[in-house]
């Protein structure tokens, strides 16, 4: 049986420039990761504006599932119809786009 090797915690980076030069020095699987949340980076200025009528049940379901995962529920709409329109893109289904990480 093997026993998992101990991990240390990773010390607060300030800059980025202190986060780019740990990671470019660090062995990461010395460093308890658990953690750690996937997030995305939001780079294009968001200009246009989408005003939709739903149902409040509609609604709810999606608001429900944000908060869930801790973010505003406009987000949350957001990433949906991002990630539709990427799956769209690439021409795959959701399953294979999944596998192929398109």
């Amino acid at each position: 049986m093997k026993t998992k090797a101990k991990t240390q915690p990773i010390a607060s980076l300030k800059t980025d420039a202190h986060a780019e030069q740990f990671v470019a020095k660090a062995d990461l699987s010395q460093y308890d990761l658990s953690g750690f949340k996937a997030t995305r980076l939001e780079f294009e200025p968001k200009a246009a504006a989408l005003n939709m009528r739903w149902s409040q049940k509609l609604l709810d379901a999606p608001k429900l599932k944000a908060q869930a995962q801790g973010m505003p529920y406009t987000r949350y709409v957001r990433l949906l119809l991002e990630n539709d329109v990427a799956r769209k893109r690439c021409g795959l289904s959701a399953m294979t786009q999944r596998l192929a990480k398109c």
